[in-house]
């Protein structure tokens, strides 16, 4: 964290973020290193043996470390494959369509498809004896609560205010890698089409049968005129934490009271980060979340049910599309077609504490959009060692043939610092950033992707669209504590090595 001069007043900056890597030769990862190091020792071994065995070993060494040492815009040749022959299994299997209700098992059920068929979604209390939902993953074993947010906006915030509130949210970020068991995080800030329900209760509930017929119909007016065009700002936080150890063997009950026992304490500490009135989210507010995602179609309707205190009767089992089919590139879903982009690079450089704005406001042209970033604290002895570990690779990729560039010494820098700065007691964490939008038809997705480049613009980052992975990437904006890292077949320790 630096502060810089801009033209009058001192603004805070923020930056040094990195991807985490390995140390390697010219570039390569550690897996990718040993390759190179053994393939001309198996070639000497085979032609001593025998000349054939020499240029098998040889011809085998090139295959194996091909994938692992091209790259085409960041990503290695092997990702690339694995990604695409995955797909293909997959449309092979016909498991990029789901049907459900009268069509499949379970009959008259509309069930979450893909990582959520498994989940489920308990009513309980919190520590303060107030109603909560959590969501129970169980191919990971995970427990999430979610937090909704009530934002307080930063229009005509003084500056000092706005950088209490980032320290304020970068100390609940550090204090969430001491809770026990905790696994993940994440914030969305999701934008659609105001129905007008919220206005027109306000009005109704404050309007006067004495009152003139002219002041009845100005307010008639404005029930009916002001929605237009206006947006609903919804945002919530997901914490997810993780039966693992000793948890493993605690039953179902004992980690859903662990779950609710902490939501208080984390509301209470996200005050201070400009979220406004934090509370817990209800099994029937996640519930509706969810199933809006999925039909955007219904959104109003809920949103009338909701304003007249009715139950929308929308459930946990009843939350998921009718349908849907994952397309490449794209995520088809009852009344709506969305795409999902993640993070491809963060900010180089600092940024202002406002670099995100234009990306998280609402946009006229885009019907409904989620921006969600995701968090995974280290936990603080972990955190040390990795800091450590990244010096010494930077060091190390700087003599490896590469030294003398500027990036290098860059990259030095930043760990130098970030291992600094971890010694004096500030946090380590993995974040990503996930954008998904959602459109009427497939005709619209081209103008999704012209917007959305140019508000990555503004946010001074990269965005690429996950490809042969929308269905997932779609669930991780959901509140519903998808963490996608932990769904895959490959560890990530493994794929940063390559």
């Amino acid at each position: 964290m630096t502060e810089a001069d801009t033209r009058g007043p001192r603004y805070r900056t923020y930056g040094n973020w990195h991807r985490p890597r390995s140390p390697g030769l010219w570039g390569l990862g550690t897996l990718g290193t040993v390759l190179l190091v053994l393939t001309p020792v198996a070639m000497v071994l085979g032609f001593v043996i025998a000349i054939p065995l020499g240029i098998t070993a040889g011809v085998l060494g090139l295959v194996l470390l091909a994938p692992a040492a091209i790259t085409i815009r960041g990503r290695t040749v092997g990702e690339l494959a694995m990604v695409r022959l995955a797909f293909w299994r997959s449309k092979s299997k016909k498991e990029h369509v789901y049907l459900s209700g009268s069509l499949a098992e379970p009959y008259g059920q509309h069930t979450l498809p893909g990582v959520l068929a498994q989940s489920e979604l308990v009513a309980t209390r919190d520590g303060m004896e107030q109603p909560a939902g959590v969501v129970i993953v169980p191919q990971t074993g995970h427990y999430t609560g979610v937090l909704k947010l009530d934002p307080e906006g930063a229009s005509l915030v003084d500056t000092s205010q706005i950088d209490q509130w980032v320290a304020g949210y970068g100390h609940w970020l550090s204090q969430l890698a001491h809770e026990p068991g905790f696994a993940a995080a994440s914030v969305t800030i999701e934008t659609a089409p105001d129905p007008g329900t919220r206005l027109a209760t306000a009005v109704q509930s404050q309007r006067s049968a004495d009152a003139p017929q002219l002041a009845h119909e100005v307010l008639d007016t404005i029930v009916d005129t002001y929605p237009a065009g206006s947006a609903q700002v919804t945002a919530w936080a997901t914490v997810t934490y993780r039966s693992t150890g000793s948890r493993r063997r605690a039953d179902r009950d004992g980690m859903l009271d662990h779950v609710a026992s902490r939501l208080p304490g984390l509301c209470d500490a996200m005050r201070g980060t400009g979220a406004g009135a934090v509370r817990p989210m209800t099994a029937a507010e996640i519930a509706e979340t969810v199933h809006i995602a999925y039909d955007p179609g219904i959104a109003t309707e809920v949103e009338q049910l909701r304003a007249a205190g009715q139950p929308t009767g929308i459930t946990w089992s009843g939350a998921g599309p009718k349908a849907d089919v994952a397309a490449w590139d794209c995520y088809r879903h009852d009344s709506g077609v969305s795409r999902v982009w993640s993070l491809d690079e963060a900010p180089r450089g600092t940024v202002l504490a406002g670099v995100l704005s234009q990306l998280l406001a609402p946009h006229p042209m885009l019907p409904r959009k989620r921006v969600t970033l995701t968090y995974r604290p280290y936990p603080p002895g972990e955190a040390a060692r990795i800091v450590d570990r990244d010096v010494r690779a930077a060091h190390f990729n700087q003599q490896s043939g590469r030294g003398g560039q500027a990036r290098d010494a860059v990259a030095i820098k930043a760990a130098e610092q970030a291992a600094q700065e971890e010694a004096e007691g500030a946090g380590l964490t993995r974040f990503s950033l996930y954008v998904a939008a959602t459109v009427d038809s497939v005709a619209d997705l081209p103008d999704a992707d012209t917007i959305i480049d140019g508000l990555s613009g503004t946010a001074r980052i990269q965005l690429r669209p996950v490809y042969n992975g929308q269905r997932p990437a779609f669930a991780v904006g959901l509140p519903t504590g998808i963490v996608l890292p932990e769904h895959t077949l490959i560890p990530s320790t493994v794929r940063e090595a390559l």
